[in-house]
């Protein structure tokens, strides 16, 4: 069928409360999955929170351990070691392998959806400039600043013999204060960029200037779970654009030659999925019908 057949509709009003609560189901996930996982940490430091004697998650995003056990390392924060000339332990080195080998499957960039608690506060300060009617940004930024501040990361890493980023980045300061406890450091880092979002650019951090998130765009490419994309049932009705965080990822012509939103920056939030009227957007698996 050709396109200029297609009918656009959109997709309607929530008939009731189970359809509205159906239509976030991936909004939803996100945040028992966040809030969960700051709850593990929090119980763990604070209650004792065990299982089978072992402290449940002990430690931070940048390196934890599960059940004193299984150890996890933040693999951007142990590239900046790297670069600052610090010998790696072992432990780090399998803690990073096993954190990329969980989002060589997830995609990198679900890391930014799912899991950072940044992503709670620019989320919040994105709804609030809809509902606020906020359409113009006081600074363009463009996206690919984020890997210039990627690159600078790594430089000032090895210039300091520092993990740089790890020093002032927002969502680790947001995360370590929310477990360990100090309120200052909490409100610095989510009035900081909140008002960035709100008053500056939308999505001003997480889509123009995080290092972390331009690392995990680069990861992302290779990832396993996609957002699969029927080019013969869309219709273009460009609801989906609406609302993704990174709309310049959903290129049509591209994802039609694909069969999937291909690009490392895609966050896999589910949210386009949500809203397409004719399901033309699902999860899937990338070796499965490829086109490519």
């Amino acid at each position: 069928m050709s396109q200029e057949k297609k009918v656009i509709r959109h997709l309607p009003p929530p008939k009731d409360f189970g359809e509205w609560v159906y239509r976030l189901r991936y909004t939803w996930a996100r945040r028992v999955v966040q809030f969960a996982l700051i709850a593990a940490f929090i119980g763990t430091f604070r209650w004792g929170w065990a299982l089978f004697g072992k402290p449940l998650l002990s430690g931070d995003l940048s390196s934890s351990k599960i059940l004193d056990t299984i150890p996890l390392a933040d693999p951007f924060a142990a590239l900046q070691r790297l670069f600052a000339q610090y010998w790696l332990s072992k432990e780090t080195l399998i803690g990073a392998g096993i954190v990329l080998a969980v989002y060589l499957v997830i995609s990198g960039r679900s890391f930014c959806a799912w899991v950072c608690p940044m992503n709670l506060v620019t989320d919040f300060a994105f709804w609030c400039r809809e509902k606020l009617g906020i359409r113009s940004n006081f600074l363009s930024l463009p996206g690919s600043l984020r890997y210039l501040f990627l690159a600078l990361s790594l430089i000032l890493s090895a210039i300091t013999a520092t993990a740089a980023f790890e020093a002032f980045s927002p969502q680790a300061l947001l995360w370590r204060d929310i477990v360990y406890g100090s309120v200052m450091g909490v409100l610095s880092a989510v009035f900081g960029v909140f008002a960035l979002d709100l008053v500056v650019t939308k999505r001003a951090w997480c889509g123009h200037l995080c290092p972390l998130g331009a690392f995990w765009a680069c990861y992302g490419t290779v990832g396993v779970i996609k957002v699969k994309y029927d080019d013969d049932t869309c219709t273009r009705c460009g609801d989906c654009l609406k609302v993704c965080p990174e709309p310049q990822v959903l290129n049509f012509n591209a994802a039609a030659k694909k069969g999937m939103i291909a690009s490392g920056e895609c966050t896999n939030c589910g949210k386009c999925i949500a809203v397409c009227p004719e399901n033309s957007l699902k999860f899937g698996i990338r070796s499965v019908g490829n086109k490519s």
